[in-house]
Formats: structure tokens, C-alpha cells, sequence
């Protein structure tokens, strides 16, 4: 166990940082393009229109796979060619429910280094999406039991992150975000005045990647989840 003084708090996300989450959508995206087979649109078009939808619900339906097949069912009816069937849209709608029935896959090596941080520091599992999806993930993943808290957010911005530090009495220059998104986990926890771990996944979802920020050596980046266990 580290000594006190080499302590930290490491919050960490869930979705593409510890078990694999954006495939399944991602899956569900190409499955619904070749059920639209639009006559004119690209690939690429028909992704960009679902894009701008979730962007523009995501203040309203939230995240998660319910929301998601509300927007898969906005964008069908907009785009679709052919006449409006009950069973072409429960047919679209199946694509995204059958989203949370996935099992919950870690990805490499993230049993084994959460366990060896555990020993080491003290960990949070920090997610954000539906209530009852994500906590339904945190039990199902077989990690909860090494983590100190655990919390569900609608949304991760600069003050999520100020709160979490003012709540737990936190040291900002001790505490680390590990997460795949710049948008959610790197750039707000660094405008806080956290420290930052950016672990790339090739799967992230669009609307969560942007620019990472300067951040005066806060900023830590790593190919993937087990390197960790060499800096912390």
C-alpha cells in the first residue's frame, strides 16, 4: 500500500475506459444504415444527420441506449424513403434496445491494474448516463468492490469535478481523472484544476472528442489502461 504523502485519488471512468460501451452503438448505427439504404445519402450523411439529432436531444433525452433509440427513431423518420410501417420502426427500435442486453466486456489488463491501484490509492468510479443502466454496468463489471465510491452523473463538466473536490475534501494536485473522453473526462477535469489521464479509445464517440487543452504538465497520456500500474 502506498504511504500516505504518495497517496491519490484517482477517479475513473466507466464507458470505453474500463469495459467496452461505444461498439455497440456503433454496431447499431451501421445495422440501421443498411436498413435505411437511402437512395442518395452517403454513409457518411446519413451518420453526420443521426449525429446532429443526438446533439441537438442530448440536453433532453440524456445519454444512454434509451435515448439513443428515441434519436435512431427520429432519424429514420426523417430520412426514410418508403412509407412508415409499425414493423420497420419496431425494427429500428430493436437495433437500439438490444444495446443494454450486451454483457459487460473489461477491456485488456483493466481487472488486474484496477486491483493493483486499489492497493495503492484511493479510487472512484465516476460515469455519467441513464441511472439504472450505468449502476446496472458498475455491478455487472466485478470491479465496484474495489473502488471507494461510486457515482452516476448526468453530466461531467468543470463543475462536476469541483464538487467531487469540495465534497471530499480533496487536494485538486493529488487527484487524477482517467478516462477516453476529452470532451467529459480530460479538458473539464483540467479546467478544475485537476490533473488528467487521457486513455485513447479507437471506438470514443464522435460527440465526446474535441481538442485536449494545455495543461502545464497536469496532463498525462497512455496507450492503454495497464500502463497505468507504471505511473501510479
Amino acid at each position: 500500500m502506498a504511504s500516505a504523502p504518495s497517496r491519490r485519488f484517482l477517479l475513473i471512468d466507466g464507458d470505453d475506459t474500463l469495459w467496452e460501451n461505444n461498439v455497440y452503438f456503433e454496431q447499431a448505427i451501421e445495422a440501421f444504415i443498411d436498413f435505411l439504404a437511402h437512395s442518395s445519402m452517403t454513409r457518411a450523411q446519413v451518420r453526420a444527420a443521426l449525429d446532429e439529432i443526438e446533439r441537438m436531444n442530448v440536453t433532453v433525452h440524456g445519454y444512454g441506449s434509451a435515448s439513443f433509440t428515441k434519436n435512431l427513431r427520429e432519424t429514420y423518420e426523417r430520412l426514410a424513403e418508403r412509407d412508415l410501417v409499425p414493423q420497420d420502426i419496431e425494427h429500428v427500435l430493436q437495433l437500439g434496445q438490444r444495446i443494454s442486453s450486451q454483457p459487460v466486456q473489461l477491456l485488456p489488463n483493466v481487472a488486474q491494474t484496477v486491483s493493483y491501484l486499489a492497493g495503492r490509492h484511493d479510487l472512484m468510479l465516476l460515469t455519467k448516463g441513464h441511472p439504472e443502466e450505468q449502476r446496472l454496468k458498475i455491478e455487472r463489471c466485478g470491479l465496484e468492490a474495489l473502488f471507494t465510491a461510486t457515482a452516476v452523473v448526468r453530466e461531467k463538466a468543470e463543475d462536476t469535478y469541483r464538487a467531487i473536490v469540495q465534497e471530499r475534501q480533496l487536494d485538486p494536485a493529488r487527484t487524477w481523472m482517467i478516462g477516453n473522453s476529452p470532451r467529459s473526462d480530460i479538458n473539464p477535469a483540467l479546467r478544475a484544476g485537476l490533473n488528467a489521464v487521457f486513455v485513447p479509445h479507437e471506438h470514443t464517440w464522435g460527440l465526446e472528442m474535441e481538442e485536449v487543452i494545455p495543461a502545464d504538465g497536469r496532463l498525462l497520456i497512455v496507450r492503454s489502461f495497464g500502463e497505468l500500474r507504471a505511473h501510479f
